[in-house]
């Protein structure tokens, strides 16, 4: 990893970082394109070469040409030539058996002829620049390695934005108050960090007290690192019922855990009696 000598366009630091691993995976994918792509394109000159092809027009081919090269990200490597051949056949002017007197008549039928090598250059020019990728920063004090270790929580940040959009289901709202546009993302802001700290006691106290699974999955499926959501979902059918008269409860009916419930709320450190009559 190293600091390029050229800022961004806002004049922050921007670095280039190498990596093995993506330089063969990068690799290795521009050949499995390539490869579909030069399969369909044999599929498809098949077709044109066929009795019965119904691609008359080299707007049609070419089309089906584009459609291909779009669709495996491979236009770039084929260089692909497409002439129109026109063949000749020959019948009878009239029906019957054939002799010396007999006139034929020339039938003209145009196809398509389909061709493509490789572009050499083009792959060994992009091979080139397998596994590099930029990092850009606004803090200039820091270091390369210091930016390189910052990228590396880069997971646990995405993690928290796909919790946000599927477990609390964050949507756009249309709020034209620039108050009211932070207290919402203040309100899910607080949601996160308590999904945050639940899933950190839970398994700060796992590991506290030897236990390495929790059946949290459906089916009692177990896991090692439970989330919250799966926490949530544990208590998602819990019910705690009242009798009520003139404003007064007259008669609580708590809830009925379960012992994997209550081995949850004893690791997350939440009395029975609280969470029950809270």
């Amino acid at each position: 990893m190293v600091r390029y000598r050229v800022c961004s366009q806002e004049g922050w630091p921007l670095f280039w970082v190498f990596s093995t691993l993506l330089r063969l995976r990068q690799a290795q994918s521009r050949r499995e394109r390539i490869a579909s792509a030069e399969q369909d394109l044999s599929d498809l000159a098949e077709t044109l070469s066929g009795p019965r092809c119904r691609l008359r027009s080299r707007y049609e081919v070419r089309k089906r040409i584009d459609g291909i090269c779009e669709r495996h990200h491979a236009g770039r490597y084929l260089k692909i030539s497409l002439k129109q051949v026109t063949e000749h056949t020959y019948r009878q002017e009239r029906r019957g058996r054939p002799w010396p007197d007999t006139k034929y008549v020339r039938q003209d039928k145009k196809r398509f002829s389909l061709t493509w090598v490789l572009d050499e250059e083009a792959i060994a020019y992009d091979h080139k620049s397998d596994g590099m990728y930029p990092l850009l920063t606004n803090d200039r004090s820091l270091t390369a390695s210091e930016v390189f270790c910052a990228h590396k929580r880069q997971p646990e940040v995405e993690k928290r934005f796909c919790q946000a959009k599927s477990g609390l289901e964050i949507a756009p709202v249309l709020l034209k108050n620039e108050g009211r546009v932070e207290a919402l993302f203040f309100c899910y802001f607080l949601a996160l960090l308590l999904c945050a700290l639940i899933e950190r006691e839970l398994r700060l106290a796992m590991a506290r007290e030897g236990i390495s699974e929790l059946p949290l999955y459906p089916e009692e499926r177990v896991t090692s690192r439970p989330t919250s959501e799966q926490v949530f979902r544990l208590f998602s059918l819990t019910e705690r019922h009242t009798i009520s008269r003139d404003g007064e409860t007259v008669q609580a009916f708590d809830p009925d855990l379960t012992d994997l419930q209550k081995q949850v709320l004893g690791l997350l450190g939440v009395p029975l009696i609280s969470y029950c009559r809270g």
